[in-house]
């Protein structure tokens, strides 16, 4: 199966966020792919609010049964997020559940004005009532096929691979 190039998704991804964003527009990437593309999205939309990064390994609804994974990262947010604009921002959306996490950890922060997701690839497959609004490239993928997964380079570039998992995200 051939995956589309995960830097062509990024531009795409820019381009339909730079006329959405202004400078208190919040960006929030979702650990640990999600950060990634957030990372390149906030340095090519130039955004002037430092990024935020949340880790929702705490608010999965599959926490009891995956337990704890190593390299939990700390959660940030350097700005104020009452009454902001977020853009949350994955890497791949699959089932929903992890915008679904990441919405209820962005929320003890504070209640935003408005959060859209972007994200970097919709492969379909919700199990949640879950949209993005902005959307680098569509993957229709069958259900139990092999998870599609962001890597990142030694150069910093970002690539898509084949992972073999019935895990949901």
């Amino acid at each position: 199966m051939k995956l589309p190039d995960a830097e062509q998704l990024l531009e795409a991804l820019a381009a339909q966020l730079r006329p959405h964003v202004d400078e208190e527009t919040g960006l929030v990437g979702i650990h640990t792919g999600g950060v990634w593309v957030a990372e390149r999205l906030h340095s090519l939309l130039g955004m002037r609010l430092p990024l935020g990064t949340l880790d929702i390994a705490f608010y999965r609804d599959d926490f009891d049964k995956r337990g704890l994974k190593p390299g939990i990262q700390a959660s940030k947010l350097a700005f104020d997020v009452e009454g902001r604009d977020i853009i949350l921002v994955d890497d791949i959306l699959y089932t929903g559940r992890t915008a679904r996490a990441a919405l209820n950890l962005l929320f003890d922060y504070g209640r935003p004005g408005c959060v859209r997701l972007a994200a970097l690839l919709d492969r379909g497959g919700r199990q949640l009532p879950i949209c993005a609004q902005f959307v680098g490239g569509v993957l229709e993928l069958p259900p139990h096929t092999p998870m599609v997964v962001l890597a990142k380079t030694s150069n910093g570039r970002l690539a898509l691979t084949l992972e073999e998992s019935t895990d949901a995200r």
